[in-house]
Protein backbone atom coordinates (compact mmCIF):
# COMPACT_ATOMS: atom_id res chain seq x y z
CA UNK A 1 0.00 0.00 0.00
CA UNK A 2 1.61 3.74 -1.07
CA UNK A 3 1.78 6.13 1.34
CA UNK A 4 0.96 9.45 1.14
CA UNK A 5 1.92 12.18 3.76
CA UNK A 6 -0.99 14.50 4.22
CA UNK A 7 0.45 16.37 6.53
CA UNK A 8 2.20 20.06 5.32
CA UNK A 9 6.25 19.31 5.51
CA UNK A 10 6.84 22.45 2.97
CA UNK A 11 5.61 24.03 5.45
CA UNK A 12 7.74 22.86 7.96
CA UNK A 13 10.71 22.84 6.18
CA UNK A 14 10.15 26.54 5.13
CA UNK A 15 9.63 27.04 8.74
CA UNK A 16 12.52 25.13 10.39
CA UNK A 17 14.49 27.01 7.57
CA UNK A 18 13.71 30.28 8.11
CA UNK A 19 14.16 29.25 12.17
CA UNK A 20 17.58 28.00 11.19
CA UNK A 21 18.10 31.52 9.07
CA UNK A 22 17.01 33.57 12.11
CA UNK A 23 19.33 32.06 14.95
CA UNK A 24 22.21 32.01 11.97
CA UNK A 25 21.29 36.03 11.66
CA UNK A 26 21.16 36.30 15.14
CA UNK A 27 24.51 35.08 16.15
CA UNK A 28 25.87 36.66 12.98
CA UNK A 29 24.76 40.14 14.28
CA UNK A 30 25.70 38.72 18.03
CA UNK A 31 29.57 37.89 16.43
CA UNK A 32 29.55 41.02 14.29
CA UNK A 33 28.41 43.63 17.61
CA UNK A 34 31.02 40.95 19.58
CA UNK A 35 33.64 42.34 16.73
CA UNK A 36 32.93 45.56 16.78
CA UNK A 37 32.50 45.64 19.98
CA UNK A 38 36.33 44.07 20.37
CA UNK A 39 37.40 46.17 17.65
CA UNK A 40 36.62 49.49 19.77
CA UNK A 41 38.25 47.85 22.83
CA UNK A 42 41.51 46.99 21.14
CA UNK A 43 41.52 50.79 19.65
CA UNK A 44 40.39 52.91 23.39
CA UNK A 45 43.03 50.51 24.64
CA UNK A 46 45.76 51.76 22.17
CA UNK A 47 44.98 55.58 22.09
CA UNK A 48 45.22 54.96 25.97
CA UNK A 49 48.17 53.29 25.89
CA UNK A 50 49.74 55.77 23.26
CA UNK A 51 48.00 58.96 25.26
CA UNK A 52 50.10 57.51 28.84
CA UNK A 53 53.20 57.13 26.62
CA UNK A 54 53.03 60.43 25.20
CA UNK A 55 52.66 61.85 28.79
CA UNK A 56 55.20 60.27 29.90
CA UNK A 57 57.26 61.32 26.81
CA UNK A 58 56.05 64.79 27.27
CA UNK A 59 57.18 64.43 31.30
CA UNK A 60 60.93 63.82 29.96
CA UNK A 61 61.08 65.91 27.69
CA UNK A 62 60.55 68.90 30.18
CA UNK A 63 63.00 67.22 33.10
CA UNK A 64 65.42 67.38 29.86
CA UNK A 65 64.74 70.69 28.89
CA UNK A 66 65.68 71.76 32.43
CA UNK A 67 69.05 69.89 32.46
CA UNK A 68 69.64 71.31 29.01
CA UNK A 69 68.74 74.68 30.73
CA UNK A 70 71.21 73.59 33.58
CA UNK A 71 73.88 72.60 31.53
CA UNK A 72 73.77 75.87 29.29
CA UNK A 73 74.09 78.03 32.69
CA UNK A 74 77.14 75.75 33.41
CA UNK A 75 78.78 76.47 29.78
CA UNK A 76 78.27 80.01 30.60
CA UNK A 77 79.56 79.87 33.79
CA UNK A 78 82.76 77.47 32.55
CA UNK A 79 82.80 80.11 29.70
CA UNK A 80 83.71 83.36 31.77
CA UNK A 81 85.49 81.45 34.56
CA UNK A 82 87.74 80.42 31.10
CA UNK A 83 87.93 84.18 30.25
CA UNK A 84 89.03 85.04 34.00
CA UNK A 85 91.64 82.86 33.77
CA UNK A 86 92.72 83.99 30.15
CA UNK A 87 92.87 87.23 31.83
CA UNK A 88 94.32 86.27 34.82
CA UNK A 89 97.20 84.63 32.72
CA UNK A 90 97.48 87.52 30.73
CA UNK A 91 97.89 89.59 33.63
CA UNK A 92 100.40 87.39 35.05
CA UNK A 93 102.54 86.90 31.64
CA UNK A 94 102.57 91.23 31.22
CA UNK A 95 102.43 92.09 35.28
CA UNK A 96 107.04 92.94 34.25
CA UNK A 97 106.18 94.35 30.72
CA UNK A 98 105.24 97.80 32.38
CA UNK A 99 108.41 97.73 34.17
CA UNK A 100 110.59 96.94 31.10
CA UNK A 101 108.87 99.28 29.30
CA UNK A 102 109.92 101.88 31.44
CA UNK A 103 113.49 100.58 31.52
CA UNK A 104 113.62 100.44 27.98
CA UNK A 105 111.85 104.09 27.86
CA UNK A 106 115.03 105.36 29.80
CA UNK A 107 117.77 103.45 27.94
CA UNK A 108 116.99 104.73 24.73
CA UNK A 109 116.22 108.15 25.61
CA UNK A 110 118.57 110.83 24.64
CA UNK A 111 119.98 113.17 27.37
CA UNK A 112 117.88 116.47 25.62
CA UNK A 113 115.11 114.99 25.97
CA UNK A 114 112.01 115.79 28.94
CA UNK A 115 109.10 113.65 28.41
CA UNK A 116 105.49 115.31 30.02
CA UNK A 117 103.43 112.40 29.07
CA UNK A 118 103.36 108.73 28.30
CA UNK A 119 100.21 107.16 27.44
CA UNK A 120 99.67 103.58 26.20
CA UNK A 121 96.49 102.43 24.12
CA UNK A 122 96.66 98.66 23.80
CA UNK A 123 99.93 98.29 21.85
CA UNK A 124 100.52 102.08 20.92
CA UNK A 125 102.36 104.56 22.88
CA UNK A 126 101.75 107.66 22.49
CA UNK A 127 104.96 109.90 24.11
CA UNK A 128 104.84 113.82 24.42
CA UNK A 129 107.67 115.97 25.66
CA UNK A 130 110.10 118.54 25.12
CA UNK A 131 113.68 118.48 23.09
CA UNK A 132 116.23 121.14 23.05
CA UNK A 133 116.85 120.21 19.28
CA UNK A 134 114.72 118.52 16.56
CA UNK A 135 118.09 116.11 16.26
CA UNK A 136 117.36 114.51 19.54
CA UNK A 137 113.80 113.80 18.58
CA UNK A 138 115.09 112.50 15.28
CA UNK A 139 118.17 110.25 17.84
CA UNK A 140 114.97 108.81 20.14
CA UNK A 141 112.77 107.67 17.14
CA UNK A 142 116.15 105.39 15.55
CA UNK A 143 116.71 104.32 18.84
CA UNK A 144 112.97 103.19 19.13
CA UNK A 145 113.22 101.59 15.93
CA UNK A 146 116.50 99.18 17.07
CA UNK A 147 114.92 98.54 20.11
CA UNK A 148 113.72 94.91 20.50
CA UNK A 149 110.67 96.30 22.48
CA UNK A 150 109.44 98.97 20.34
CA UNK A 151 108.67 99.39 16.53
CA UNK A 152 107.29 101.83 13.61
CA UNK A 153 108.43 105.16 15.84
CA UNK A 154 105.82 108.38 14.00
CA UNK A 155 106.37 111.63 14.45
CA UNK A 156 102.64 113.38 14.85
CA UNK A 157 104.27 116.86 15.51
CA UNK A 158 106.83 119.04 16.47
CA UNK A 159 106.81 122.38 17.09
CA UNK A 160 108.44 125.47 18.67
CA UNK A 161 108.04 126.85 22.25
CA UNK A 162 109.54 128.80 24.77
CA UNK A 163 109.52 127.97 28.24
CA UNK A 164 111.18 129.72 31.37
CA UNK A 165 112.67 131.86 28.54
CA UNK A 166 114.22 128.68 27.00
CA UNK A 167 113.75 127.80 23.14
CA UNK A 168 112.30 123.89 23.12
CA UNK A 169 110.69 121.84 20.53
CA UNK A 170 107.48 120.52 21.66
CA UNK A 171 107.07 116.93 20.36
CA UNK A 172 104.04 114.29 20.00
CA UNK A 173 105.03 110.66 18.58
CA UNK A 174 103.49 107.28 18.82
CA UNK A 175 105.27 104.06 18.87
CA UNK A 176 104.06 100.67 18.29
CA UNK A 177 105.18 98.11 21.21
CA UNK A 178 106.78 94.76 19.79
CA UNK A 179 103.61 91.65 19.96
CA UNK A 180 103.08 90.27 23.46
CA UNK A 181 104.30 86.72 21.95
CA UNK A 182 107.55 88.61 20.81
CA UNK A 183 108.21 89.33 24.67
CA UNK A 184 109.13 85.92 25.65
CA UNK A 185 111.70 86.19 23.22
CA UNK A 186 113.28 89.49 23.77
CA UNK A 187 113.50 88.48 27.96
Amino acid sequence: MIRINLLPHRELKRKAKQQQFSVFAAITCLLGIMTVWGVHVVIADSLDNQNARNTYLNEQITILDGQIAEINQIKARNRELLQRKNIVEELQASRNKSVHLFDQLIRLLPEGIYLNQVKQQNNTINITGYAQSSAWVSTLMRNFESSDWFESPLLIEIKAVNIDDSRLNEFNLNVNLVQSSDYDEIQ
